[in-house]
């Protein structure tokens, strides 16, 4: 994440919010330490982040998924029953 300073976030602020809007949030900082985050309003927060279970519903497994291809397998690496 781009850091900024206050002198270049006035100079610069048109184009840094376009950034920020596009999704490319930036830190503003004086004299190098970090103030303010900026970021667009609809971005969802590390908390709001999901990734387990984000296609719940929408696919589903079959039964026998841990047996599919098992005489292909049995046959390949010559299974001794």
């Amino acid at each position: 994440m781009r850091t900024v300073n206050i002198h270049e976030a006035k100079t610069q602020l048109s184009r840094l919010i376009e950034q920020a809007v596009r999704g490319d949030s930036f830190i503003i900082a004086k004299a190098g330490k970090p103030l303010v985050k900026v970021t667009r309003l609809d971005a969802p927060s590390v908390g709001q982040i999901r990734r387990l279970g984000f296609m719940a519903g929408q696919i589903s497994v079959p039964d026998d998924f841990d047996r599919m291809g098992c005489e292909e397998i049995e046959q390949l690496f010559g299974s001794e029953e």
